[in-house]
Order: C-alpha cells, then structure tokens, then sequence
C-alpha cells in the first residue's frame, strides 16, 4: 500500500497561561465505579427530557454524570475530562436541553466539534432527547457542505447550533449567524480542537463573538497539565471534573492484546481474526487515506460488509457512510484517525489497531501514540460494556508505543492467545 502522511501542521505557542485564580471545585476519582444505583430522576430535570431518557433505555447515570449533570445544570462553568464511553456527551445535552426557556430563544446554544461526523453525531444525540421539547430544533454546520444552503437554513434560526469552527465562524462573519444571544457555549473533544493553532484561533474568534454572560462548558477524553491552562482561557469559576486518573484511563470491561508480525503478514492475519471472532461491529484503524481504501478493497474482495470513512471523502459521502455504519448496515470499518474521538457507535464491540498510533516528535506530544491509543480503542467496550483491541505491532516504532502505552496506563498488554473466550468480549 502506498503511504500517505497525514501530519497535522506545527505550530508553536505564544505565552504560557497563567492559572485562573477564583472559586474552583476539582473532582477526582480513581476507579470505575459502574452503574450507580442512583438514577436520572434524581437530577429533577424536566418531564419531556426524563421519557426521552427512558425511551432510549438508559436507567443510571455514568459515573461522569453522577458528578457533572447536577453542576452542569445548574449553569456552572465546567471543564470534564473523563474516558471515552462514559457519557460526556449526554452530560452538555440533558444539562443544555433542562435548562432552556420555555418557549426557547432562538441561537441559544452553541456546541463546536472538531469534526463534521463528531457534530452530526451530537446534533442526533440533541435530536433524540428533545423531541418531546415543543420549539426545540438542533441543525448542524460544517464544510463540504455550499454555504448558501446553510445561510438559507439559518433564516429559520434553530434553537441549538452544533459545527464545525471553520464553518461557524464562516457563516458569523457573514451575517447570517448571530451569537449575541447564545447562553450555552460547549466543546466537546476541545483539547484537539484547542491544539490546533488554525482551529484554535477560529474557536477563540467566535468565543469573542458570543456574550460575556454565558454558561460554558468542555469536555475531552485526555487532558494533560498544560492543555488544562489552555482551557482556563475560556471559563469563570468553574467546576473541574477529573474522573479516573492518568494511571487508569484504560476502559472497564476491554480486553487488550497485541499481535507481533511482518508488515505483509497484516491482510491475511486480519482476514484470519475477522473469520474467526465474534464481533456486533468493528472498527480498523490505519495511517493512511491510501491504506484505507485499499484495505477497504480487499475486505470487500473477501465479502466482508466493510466500508470506509477518511478524509479523501467528499462530505456527503462522509456523512452516508458513517450513517450506514451506524444503522448496522456495514459491520466493518476501515478508518483513519478521522473516527477515533468521541463517536459512539453503541454495537462496536471490537477495535483493531492495523496500524499502530505514530509518535510525535515534538516535545510536547511525547504522549501522542497513547493519545491516540485511548481514543482508538475508545470505540470498543462503551459505557464500562466488554470489548476486545487488538494492535499489530510490526516496527520498532510499533514496539515503543506498546511499551509508552502499558507504562503510561499501568497495564499489561499481552500477546494474542490462540484461542479467546467469546464471553470476555461480547456481551
């Protein structure tokens, strides 16, 4: 397969942030505690939001909500960092949707994602939870996409926006969309958003573009020491929520193993796994966009229900497959890193690493391929539900994000045994 850098540019930051001074909460946990046996009721959030929850079947609260809704409720400042799958995105849309007027504004809530399939994953997620709310409507934004058909949009101004920085700030700066009015201001999977130097400057042009007064809200799956300074920028008297600490930021109920083999022994290996697991869905990972289609290809060839998202897709394209993969359509998934934060596809049950997250240079990215790692294998094992990742290694760079990653988290990956119990993966 021809390779394809996908580097993101460089940059180098300006001043360091002093640490806010004020009123701050900081809420730490050091295990995965599981199902609560509190309930959502307990939250007292609004009727139409509560059967919108029963509906969806959901009975507990995480244990990022059990200690964020009740803040974020209440219009608090809050900057979470938890694990992926456990529920960071409900905490911003239950907290946003209870606390909307009734009948709602117009523009009063703001969610940016760095992604365009993150924010149409979130505008589904505010979809299903309010459409029992009379007057709730959620659109989303994001390139690829002409922006005449989205200012005609916005001449209906929905009550909650999600997008894509670049296109908001776009449609801003042109008029059509207002935010002087926006009471809610959220990022989700903000420290990618706020590490990127081009992002990073459209995010903090449209923070200035929306009220002083204003309830903002961030979350991420991996905050380090200096991103969190960062963040700080952005929020007042703010509650920090930190659940699980570095040493077990590694998902509850996910088996990790790693396989050692040649670089042309990775089709057939991978061909031998998918026929031989059990699997609801799985998501592969890979460097490249060139790798992924080929790769795509040859899984297709060998009449696997295989489809892939990458960035040399046109958006539309984009969109339909990620829908068709989540309608349980397509049960592979051949993707670059383009899909490892923040989507939930509740029947991933199995992540393999094809290829295995690539170090960074830069100093301070020396934890980048254990980064990428916890996102990747976020897809597996959602909500503390099992799950199986499995990495081939077949470099000595492999090697060495094997071993940051059992160091950083405080684990042991073991090597792929012949045979594995279907009960330790799949629920």
């Amino acid at each position: 397969m021809k390779k394809r850098d996908e580097e993101l540019p460089d940059y180098s930051e300006d001043n360091e942030v002093e640490e806010q001074k004020g009123p701050k909460t900081r809420v730490k946990k050091g295990g995965f505690s599981g199902l609560h046996s509190a309930g959502f009721s307990e939250f007292l959030l609004k009727e139409e939001i509560m059967n919108s929850i029963h509906e969806c079947g959901f009975e507990h609260p995480s244990e990022v909500q059990q200690e964020a809704l009740p803040q974020a409720i209440m219009g608090t400042d809050i900057v979470c960092q938890a694990k992926s799958g456990m529920g960071k995105t409900a905490v911003f849309v239950l907290s946003v949707l209870h606390q909307l007027e009734t009948p709602p504004k117009p523009i009063s809530v703001l969610v940016l994602a760095h992604t365009r399939e993150l924010a149409f994953q979130i505008k589904r997620e505010f979809d299903r939870f309010s459409k029992r709310l009379e007057g709730v409507k959620t659109e989303v934004f994001y390139g690829g996409v002409q922006i005449s058909q989205q200012i005609t949009v916005l001449k209906t101004p929905p009550t909650i926006i999600v997008g894509t920085p670049g296109r908001i700030l776009a449609l801003a700066r042109k008029g059509s969309l207002k935010l002087d009015g926006i009471k809610h201001f959220v990022m989700d999977e903000c420290d990618k958003m706020l590490d990127q130097l081009d992002m990073r400057s459209d995010v903090q042009h449209i923070f200035r573009l929306t009220p002083h007064t204003k309830q903002v809200m961030m979350f991420s799956a991996t905050m380090n020491k200096e991103i969190r300074n960062v963040f700080r920028k952005f929020v007042q008297n703010q509650v920090e929520i930190f659940i699980d600490d570095e040493s077990k930021l590694t998902l509850h109920g996910l088996q990790q193993y790693y396989v050692k083999l040649a670089e042309t022994e990775k089709n057939k290996r991978l061909i031998d796994l998918l026929d031989a697991l059990q699997f609801n869905q799985v998501v592969i990972f890979v460097k490249s966009v060139s790798r992924a289609i080929e790769l795509n290809k040859i899984l297709v060839e060998c009449r696997f229900p295989s489809t892939a998202i990458h960035a040399g897709l046109n958006q539309e394209e984009r969109i339909n497959r990620f829908k068709s993969f989540k309608d349980f359509n397509k049960r592979v998934l051949v993707s670059t890193d383009l899909f490892g934060r923040g989507i939930d596809i509740e029947r991933v049950n199995i992540v393999i690493n094809y290829d295995m997250p690539r170090k960074e240079e830069r100093a301070e990215k020396e934890n980048s391929g254990s980064n990428t790692y916890l996102h990747r294998v976020g897809r597996a094992g959602r909500f503390g539900t099992k799950g199986l990742a499995i990495s081939f290694i077949s470099s000595d760079e492999d090697t060495q994000v094997l071993n940051e990653i059992q160091e950083r988290f405080d684990i042991a990956v073991n090597e792929l045994p012949a045979m594995i119990n279907i009960s330790t993966y799949m629920n």
